[in-house]
This record gives structure tokens, sequence and C-alpha cells, in this order.
């Protein structure tokens, strides 16, 4: 029985590849109420039909498909005009793709770094485990994994900073709770010094290099250290998505990554979270972006006086200063999913930091078995932000081409 049982699972994966070689799958991708340019699309493919690495166009024109294992397919649309669309066939595996022209991640000790193209320098690095501390001045318990920096533009710009002297607790792009009750006790995870909490690395759990993309999913656990003993009072998981594409704003060259933060309550007890300013995703600028007049904001509403724009919403926000004689920065662009979308801002009055702040709308929780989602885009730019070209990302971010799939 145990053999004809085999036999017929072979039987039926034989029929599922003739029947998908047979087939015909053509996507047609509908730009609907915005103009497309340099647009990252996904969708998913029948469980039958995902062995794919290439689509073509009406004119013949081939663009590069990555098919992750659980069947989403990725591609960049390089550009369809407003109300338009296009169709293209998918085509199955033949010769092997180098790799020459994609998102590569490797392991570096206690970093994962991320590169593209075979580039000299790595545009992201993900801090995993700990690392050394910097300065012989900076206390142990200021040591923690689970962040990303360095993050440097397509040119190779540093544009972020680690271990600050005037914010040691701040790194690069960083997740942690400020004010938080957990079980009677206020536990800060932000303000390591204090040593009422902190953020530990965990684990990578998966890592991948692609054509399209490559990326990590790692976990951290939130500890409260108030109490008798440590007690974990949040699981995070991150899912980090860096994109092998570079688009231009003006003559200067930008990219992509994703990153989606789920945290979860590691008890049957939630983590409370009262009103406050700050708190959250952190961002924190280069060094060299200290002082009121170094650095720069522009947020989707249009402020541009770091003062007025605390406090407010934006769907996205950007900020930027000079480098090495050059002007470069980051924004970050708020998914409308995100709880209280789009969510209010902490944006520094005299120095490179910015959050995205939800608990300043008023007192909220993470309760437990209701997972955290927060979803953010980064673009990372060589020279001064362009409104117009943020808005447009956000715009594919927040509202992607619908695509339908049909088999012939």
């Amino acid at each position: 029985m145990q053999k004809l049982f085999s036999l017929s699972l072979l039987l039926s994966a034989f029929v599922s590849t003739i029947f998908a070689a047979d087939k015909k799958i053509s996507v047609t991708v509908l730009a609907g109420d915005f103009e497309r340019r340099q647009t990252i699309v996904n969708f998913t493919l029948p469980e039958d039909a995902r062995r794919f690495n290439r689509m073509r166009d009406a004119q013949g024109k081939s663009e590069l498909l990555q098919v992750d294992k659980d069947g989403r397919a990725w591609f960049f649309l390089e550009q369809l005009n407003k109300d338009a669309q296009a169709t293209y066939e998918l085509i199955p595996e033949g010769t092997e793709i180098g790799m020459s022209s994609g998102a590569l991640v490797r392991r570096d000790k206690t970093k994962l770094k991320v590169n593209a193209m075979m580039m000299q320098h790595d545009l992201l690095e993900y801090q995993a485990e700990p690392g050394e501390l910097p300065r012989d001045d900076i206390k142990a318990l200021f040591r923690r994994g689970g962040y990303i920096h360095p993050l440097r533009t397509w040119n190779g710009k540093l544009i972020t900073d680690d271990f600050p002297p005037n914010h040691i607790h701040h790194h690069g792009v960083w997740w942690a709770w400020t004010k938080t009750g957990f079980e009677g006790r206020q536990p800060d995870f932000w303000n390591m010094g204090q040593s009422k909490g902190r953020v530990d690395f965990v684990a990578v759990d998966n890592s991948w290099s692609g054509h399209v993309h490559g990326g990590f999913t790692a976990r951290h656990q939130f500890v409260d250290l108030t109490g008798p003993k440590p007690a974990v009072a949040l699981n995070e998981r991150w899912d980090v998505r860096v994109y092998n594409i570079h688009g231009t704003a003006g003559r200067e060259p930008f990219w992509i990554f994703d990153l989606t933060s789920t945290q979860t309550c590691a008890t049957t007890n939630a983590l409370k979270l009262p009103e406050y300013h700050y708190g959250g995703i952190g961002l924190r600028g280069n060094w060299a972006w200290n002082g009121k007049d170094k650095c720069s904001f522009l947020t989707s509403e249009g402020e541009t006086d770091r003062e007025k724009a605390h406090a407010t919403r934006a769907r996205w926000c950007d900020m930027s200063g000079r480098v090495d004689g050059a002007k470069v920065g980051f924004a970050i662009l708020c998914h409308p999913e995100n709880f209280r979308a789009p969510q209010p801002m902490r944006v520094h009055p005299s120095e490179p930091f910015f959050c995205y702040a939800p608990q300043q709308a008023g007192d909220m929780e993470i309760a437990p078995g209701k997972p955290y989602v927060s979803r953010y885009r980064f673009v990372v730019h060589d020279g001064p932000p362009h409104k117009e070209v943020l808005e447009r990302l956000w715009n594919d971010y927040a509202h992607p081409p619908k695509v339908k799939i049909e088999i012939h």
C-alpha cells in the first residue's frame, strides 16, 4: 500500500509538470489611477505554474521574474500610463540567470550584508548579534543587536549613525517602545541606560538572494528588566526585502527596501502603550547632520519646518543632509494599513532623528492574540528629495497595480 501511495504522488507531480509545461500563462498588469514608473509588482501564481524566471511582453521584450517559495512572483514594471494595461507571457525556466545583477545577501560574522549588482560597497547591513562597542566609554548595557546600520546610498554615501555620543541608544533604523506598562510595571525598551528594558536579537530564520529582491527574516524579543527577573513582554519578527532596482529622481539614483515588523505578546498580558511623544520605529541620520541647520525634513504634506512637522501626521517623511559635500537622504513611507495611519511623527528640532509614533494620538496597546503589524518602505536617495517622485513611490506602495492571471 505504501508503494502504491508513493507511486500515486509521483504520478500526480508528473501530471502537474506536464500541465504547467503545456499551458500558456499570461499576466496582465493594470495601472489603475496612477502613472507607473519603476514600479515593484507582485502577484501569486497558481501552485502548478510556478517554474518561471522570465516574462515577455507583446513586443518580445523580456523581463526577469522572481518566484518565492510560497508562489509569490515579483518583477519591475518600467513604465505604464494611468488607466493603461500591459500583458506578459510567462516563460518557463530555461538557462540559469547569473546573479551579477541580483540583490545579494551574505552573512559576515555578526551581520547580514546586502549588496546589489556586485557593487564595491554594501547598501544595507543588519546587525544581528550585538557587535563590539565602538568606544571604551560606553557601558556594556548599551550593547544590542537587531537593527540596521549602516545604510548607504547607491553612490556609497553613509546616511545613518550608530551609538551617537548624544544618544548612545540610537541605532540607524531600529525599533523600541518607550513609555509602556506590563504586568503593572513600567519597562522602557528605548532608553537602555536606565536598565528598565532592552530589545534582544534572537535569530535569523531565513535569508535569500534573488534577481529582483534579496532579504531576510529575523526575530527579536522585548525584555522587561523591572521585575524580580527578566521577562519577555513581546516577540517581534522583522521581514526585510531589498529590491534590486535603482530608479532616478532627476539625475540622481535611489534604491528601495521594505521593513515589516510583526509584534506579538509573549504572555497572556498586553503591553500597554500610554500616550507619549516618541517610541516605535526610529531613524538616526548621519552624525554630520547634527544641528538645526545641518539636516532637512520634508513631509508628504509639504512641511519643511521641523518644529511644525513634529506631532503632525504624514504618509511619508524625508530626512536629508550633506555627506562629503553631496546632498543625500532617505524617506520612510508609512503603509495606509498601519495602525492610525497616517501616523503621527516625532521630528527632532535639532538632531537627525525621526520616528513614527502612533501613541501620540492617544493610549493604545498590543493585546494577546492580536499581532501588531507595521509596514514601512524606505527610499534611499542620492541628491535632494523630490516630492513628486516620493509621492509616486508612495502611490505604488499604498495602491499597487492590479494583476490578472490567465491560463490558456
